[in-house]
């Protein structure tokens, strides 16, 4: 079992540091801090490989064997998750070094068992720090109803941009706080606010199941850590119209993107129904990235919001997604029902700042010829 195996045991070799163990190539992380090095990834054949800044680095040594893969994943795993990992070929876990919470999944492919290990800081970082354009997050922690979805590829800071923003509201509010997640990620802190954090597979058999008890266990406030399949984007949809502030993240690249996905997740008799209620439910949409910053020293956030005013909801409403771009362009100024962004235009802000490369942005963009047209824009 797991036990058999020591996170200490010294198992990798490396030309500049000697052997390396599990505990060794973890503690890298908190060296150099998560937000910089963010994956480590543990592969049959190559040497483990961490991300630092975005970018895929090997480290200078030998190749991981099947045997050495074990001796560095599995004391990572507890004997329960081991055994289900050994029934089903895949796992998600979590495991706790120092001042850092690792998110793992673990997985067989065709050269043997791998891992990917993500660090997360065990502080929720300020909302004031994560990056937004302008002061939306205020609008977002002052609501008591509607859904808010982060979206963006895995590792773009989706569940820490969330938990920032809970984690504001249980320091302002007292309010009933209920999560599902695959695994846990940050735990939250109990302030103001009563907070339960239930994790799959271990608290809750499914997303759907952790939603539909959710409903009896009187929330304020919901966290649902992915929409993956039909029923939970229902329930997640319903919880929204209900009077709950609901949290959930989808991976899709922009606003009119993230739409159109949660449509294709049901058959066409569904989708004017299901346009209904997500033109009534849907607070906002905040589609965000990391980029490397021009200094070199980490990334930074930027952001595409969606503000679901009365236009947005109509254009939902009768399947106008494609003019939904428009609207993001147009209403921007400060006021309660526009705010809104483009990933162009913040990302032309982020290079006139001095805070990202030009060719490094425009590589970025989801547009380029909008890109070009804002940067061109005083």
């Amino acid at each position: 079992m797991a036990g058999e195996f020591l996170a200490s045991a010294k198992v990798v070799e490396t030309e500049n540091v000697g052997k390396m163990s599990i505990i060794d190539m973890l503690a890298y992380f908190e060296e150099k801090g998560a937000l910089r090095v963010s994956d480590l990834h543990i592969k049959v054949g190559v040497p483990p490989t961490y991300r630092i800044d975005g970018n895929l680095v090997k480290l200078k040594g030998s190749a991981v064997t099947p045997e050495v893969a074990k001796q560095l994943i599995y004391p990572l795993m507890s004997d329960a998750n081991l055994k289900k990992f050994e029934d089903q070929n895949t796992i998600d876990c979590s495991y706790r070094y120092g001042s850092l919470q690792f998110r793992i999944n673990v997985f067989r492919e065709n050269d043997g068992i791998a891992a990917a290990i993500r660090a997360l800081a065990l502080d929720v970082p300020k909302v004031e720090e994560i990056g937004f354009p302008n002061n939306i997050w205020e609008d977002i922690v002052k609501r008591r109803h509607g859904l808010v979805l982060m979206t963006g590829v895995t590792g773009a800071g989706k569940s820490t941009t969330i938990a920032s923003m809970i984690a504001r509201i249980s320091q302002k509010a007292a309010c009933r706080i209920i999560t599902v997640e695959d695994p846990i990620e940050y735990i939250l802190a109990q302030k103001h606010s009563v907070i339960s954090q239930r994790e799959v597979g271990r608290d809750v058999k499914s997303f759907h199941e952790g939603l539909k008890e959710m409903m009896r266990e009187d929330p304020d406030i919901i966290f649902v850590g992915e929409m993956r399949d039909p029923e939970t984007i229902s329930m997640t949809l319903m919880a929204a119209e209900t009077g709950h502030l609901v949290f959930s993240t989808l991976h899709t690249r922009d606003a009119t993107g993230t739409v159109t996905r949660i449509l294709d997740y049901f058959p066409a008799g569904r989708q004017a129904e299901v346009r209904n209620q997500l033109s009534l439910g849907l607070a906002y949409i905040i589609c965000q990235k990391l980029i490397p910053k021009k200094d070199g020293t980490g990334r930074i956030v930027a952001m595409e919001i969606l503000n679901n005013n009365y236009a947005c909801a109509n254009l939902i409403r009768h399947g106008k997604i494609e003019q939904i771009y428009s609207q993001l362009q147009t209403r921007t100024r400060d006021k309660p029902d526009e705010k809104m962004m483009t990933m162009e235009k913040h990302l032309s802000m982020l290079v006139k700042q001095g805070r990202v490369d030009l060719l490094e942005a425009q590589k970025w963009a989801n547009n380029t010829k909008t890109f070009v047209d804002c940067m061109q824009q005083d």
